[in-house]
């Protein structure tokens, strides 16, 4: 584990404010033998007190990108670009949105249990400060195939829900793992100055960016390793996402600039 020090720091949140995060990313989808990046825009309000109603504001822009195959022979087999993902503004207690078939959004009955894709309040609380112990948490929380525990960390920093004492923690938890490494100086990345730790193991190579000025996730980039079976050759880009916060005083309302 290296010895990581990146410094993390929260804006202040009002008991009656929210905390805003835009997500811009670029995301794999498939349809029949077609793949496709197709570019999403996801906006999420956070109120201070969780209990009260969250607002996620979700589209597509309408960019998409083939890897394979084309836009025409897709829609020969009848591919609608709107179908790619639930689209719309959707309310809800907690953020438990639930899409029912009218397109509204509600509380489940019972509410979800935490995790590194769901880290609710009580999920948030429950995990160490030590980083040692936090790799070993995060480690047995992935014991699959498919959800490594270097991609199951990037999902709970997505959310933008882990304060910075977790933060802190968990970037040095994660070069505890084999194949981390920590790119050699700053990059750029959705113009800000980022540190970036990178996971070059398994199918794909992560590149994690924390933003130097207050150790914020700034975004994520994964690039095949390997030839994939659906025709991706290696050295594909799979998926992009760029992450900002603040804190806004009311849902809907985005900050300046």
């Amino acid at each position: 584990m290296l010895d990581l020090a990146i410094t993390t720091t929260d804006d202040p949140v009002g008991p009656d404010q929210y905390r805003f995060v835009a997500v811009d990313a670029w995301w794999l989808g498939s349809f029949g033998p077609h793949q496709h990046l197709t570019e999403h825009r996801v906006r999420t309000w956070i109120p201070a007190r969780p209990e009260r109603e969250w607002l996620l504001d979700r589209s597509l822009t309408g960019r998409q990108h083939w890897l394979t195959g084309s836009a025409e022979e897709a829609a020969e087999l009848g591919f609608e670009p709107s179908d790619v993902a639930p689209v719309g503004v959707f309310k809800a207690p907690w953020g438990e949105f639930h899409r029912e078939q009218d397109g509204l959004c509600i509380e489940p009955a019972i509410r979800r249990r935490g995790s590194w894709q769901v880290p609710t309040p009580e999920f948030v609380e429950r995990l160490p400060r030590d980083p040692i112990a936090l790799l070993a948490r995060l480690e047995a929380d992935h014991p699959g195939r498919w959800a490594n525990p270097f991609s199951g960390a990037v999902d709970a920093l997505r959310t933008a829900l882990l304060p910075a004492d977790v933060r802190a923690a968990l970037y040095r938890a994660l070069t505890g793992l084999d194949g981390v490494h920590l790119h050699p100086g700053p990059v750029e990345h959705d113009g800000r100055a980022c540190t970036v730790l990178v996971h070059d193991a398994g199918r794909t190579r992560t590149e994690l960016f924390v933003d130097l000025r207050d150790g914020t996730f700034a975004g994520e980039r994964d690039v095949t390793r390997t030839d994939s079976r659906c025709g991706l050759p290696s050295g594909t880009l799979v998926a992009e996402t760029a992450v900002r916060t603040a804190v806004v005083d009311e849902p809907g309302e985005t900050p300046p600039g």
